[in-house]
């Protein structure tokens, strides 16, 4: 015996799983799968869209009375001063002797000669770090910006342009 759905059931099913986040969500889903009957699972997923995967999770989730936690914020990358905890200490060593406070003295910020590219290569050189333990030269870059540097060109003040004088032979 096979179950037919309406179209505005559907549209009802698929909107309240739409709703729903994590395990409320899986119960959802299993708590309707399990009235469709048998054939259900196969019926929702052809039907509905729902993962097979998500259904039988749910179903095992509510059948045990144990819900699975689902550790979102544990995914990704870590930050890569958690892998290395010394990079932004040998960071600002390399950089606070190439670093110069604004030359017209408007603002804090300090500016450095070293590009992100070089700085990485300096603390594969000065610092015994691996290249492939270190992050990315895109990643200095962003690391040297959090820590108040500004990759410009240390502006050197120019000199003012030599006027000549005008004579009498040039004014009339």
């Amino acid at each position: 015996m096979s179950i037919k759905l309406t179209d505005s059931l559907k549209k009802l099913l698929k909107q309240t799983a739409e709703q729903l986040k994590g395990a409320v969500r899986r119960k959802f889903i299993a708590q309707t799968v399990m009235a469709l009957g048998q054939g259900g699972q196969s019926l929702a997923e052809q039907e509905l869209g729902w993962n097979r995967v998500t259904i039988s999770k749910g179903i095992k989730e509510l059948k045990s009375g144990i819900t699975c936690v689902d550790n979102y914020q544990g995914r990704g990358r870590y930050k890569a001063e958690e892998k290395l905890p010394n990079l932004l200490e040998d960071i600002k060593k390399l950089v606070d002797s190439q670093s110069q406070i604004d030359p017209s003295f408007k603002s804090q910020r300090l500016y450095t000669r070293l590009s992100a590219t070089e700085v990485r290569h300096q603390l594969i050189e000065k610092f015994d770090y691996e290249d492939e333990e270190l992050p990315t030269s895109e990643t200095i870059r962003v690391k040297l910006n959090d820590l108040g540097y500004h990759l410009k060109r240390v502006a050197k003040i120019q000199p003012q342009k030599k006027f000549r004088k005008l004579t009498q032979s040039l004014s009339s």
